[in-house]
């Protein structure tokens, strides 16, 4: 099993990488498919238009995570990771208002959002709460080519036959080009990691970077300096805007105000001796209100838990006494290892089993990263993850108006707090514990299987559904 950390973090746009990200990537796939000179002869039967159909969680909370929008704007040819946020809104109108699409390499389509894209409301389809099915048609309305995809959690895409050959241990992931290569330590749970661990005397840091440079070489440490770059970035922009939140829940940016009153406090000696939470809270309020507005975030391993990474990432090289760079790269390297180990033994995704699989996660993977940081043993960096980990079983995903705002901004803050709690708790231990890390992602996703439909990502039952009246 080998996801690379440049799978875990991805730098994409707000404000959801399964609802988002995911559905704009799929209409891309989608794209080089209709550029198949195959699919349709020429003359009359040549491509006409296309109409997309949301299904299960991207139907019921599409309007609110942007999806109809993602799905345009993919069907243009745009992509997340270098999608223009500014540029968006315009470039969406234009359809709206020509009622067309012109794709490189296909050329004029009909296509007119209000009425080819389609929301079920029906049951989810049987594979994954996130579907969305892309229909191409010729001159006359003859179907040329469809196909189904869905948005398996932090920006990841999967066509049926993938997801189908996935599930029945088949081959050909998403990952097959990179499978192909020899890694040295490809540990796909965290008995064998830290079995690889003592076996080659490395840490999980040495071990995943050593499996990175076999598809990254020596450019590793420079493209993780991107990553944190982009993630540094976000903090900062979230700091420093103020205003109303996209939406319709009116609900306010906080991190400005929040962190302008630290910084008058830290000046005065005024701070209170539990400050330390509130600098977490601020850095990672101040990415997911950045997402939540539609702006440039990092998966962390999704967009709804972007926060909790960087948050903990930002507290360690600002107020950890020795922090140094290099210890800011193994935090994601070992973030990225305990993330991988997640999605590919349960799952990262909200519409699958609750927030637990996404600030769940990401407050793992954070808890592994600073305790490794910070000179923990592998055990230690086990131990740290799985505390974070099992005190989120069971977190649903409820949010008000399917927007990424209630309670999700909060719920990041809260998340990176409790993986500084579990890395501290760790190592203050010896890493010996009860419940191994392993365990406890198969209970998340047992507990995810066992959860009603209204808490993954529905918005019709929990706090979705008891929003006060104004």
């Amino acid at each position: 099993m080998f996801l690379s950390v440049f799978d875990i973090f991805k730098i994409g746009i707000g404000p959801s990488s399964s609802h988002t990200m995911g559905p704009m990537t799929a209409a891309s796939r989608f794209l080089d498919d209709l550029r198949d000179p195959a699919l349709c002869g020429s003359g009359t039967n040549r491509l006409a238009s296309v109409s997309v159909s949301l299904h299960g969680s991207l139907a019921f909370t599409g309007k609110g995570h942007a999806t109809d929008r993602a799905v345009v704007l993919g069907l243009i040819g745009l992509l997340p990771d270098t999608l223009d946020p500014d540029q968006a809104a315009k470039l969406e109108a234009e359809v709206h208002e020509t009622k067309t699409i012109s794709p490189s390499g296909i050329g004029l389509l009909r296509f007119d959002p209000t009425k080819d894209l389609i929301f079920d409301y029906g049951p989810p389809l049987e594979l994954h709460a996130n579907a969305l099915t892309f229909s191409a048609f010729d001159d006359d309305d003859q179907l040329c080519h469809r196909e189904t995809y869905y948005s398996v959690g932090g920006g990841f895409v999967m066509s049926e036959a993938e997801l189908l050959a996935e599930r029945e241990g088949a081959a050909q992931s998403l990952n097959a080009k990179k499978q192909s290569h020899d890694f040295p330590y490809p540990f796909g749970s965290a008995k064998e990691m830290l079995a690889m661990g003592q076996a080659s005397r490395k840490t999980i840091a040495e071990m995943k970077r050593a499996n990175e440079r076999v598809i990254h070489g020596n450019a590793l440490d420079e493209k993780l300096n991107t990553i944190w770059q982009a993630m540094n970035d976000c903090i900062n922009r979230g700091l420093h805007l103020d205003g109303v939140l996209p939406g319709g829940l009116k609900v306010n940016r906080r991190a400005k105000a929040i962190h302008a009153a630290l910084c008058d406090e830290r000046g005065n000696n005024m701070a209170q001796p539990h400050v330390s939470n509130d600098w977490l809270s601020v850095y990672a309020m101040a990415v997911n209100e950045e997402n939540a507005a539609g702006g440039r975030v990092v998966t962390s391993p999704t967009n709804g838990a972007a926060g909790v990474v960087p948050a903990v990432l930002r507290y360690y090289r600002d107020h950890c006494y020795g922090a140094h760079e290099e210890g800011a790269r193994d935090m994601l390297l070992v973030a990225a290892a305990i993330g991988g180990i997640i999605k590919h033994n349960a799952s990262i995704s909200g519409a699958e089993v609750g927030c637990q699989g996404e600030v769940g996660s990401a407050s793992a993977m954070a808890a592994a990263g600073l305790c490794a940081a910070l000179g923990g043993s592998n055990e230690q960096v086990e131990n740290a993850a799985e505390i974070a980990l099992e005190h989120h079983l069971g977190l649903t995903c409820d949010p008000a108006g399917g927007l990424v705002q209630v309670p999700c901004i909060e719920r990041n803050a809260l998340g990176a707090i409790k993986a500084v709690s579990a890395a501290s708790l760790a190592l203050r231990g010896d890493g010996t514990h009860f419940m191994p890390l392993d365990n406890c992602v198969k209970v998340m996703l047992e507990t995810g299987r066992d959860m009603n439909l209204k808490y993954k990502e529905t918005s019709t039952g929990g706090i979705a559904v008891n929003i006060p009246e104004c």
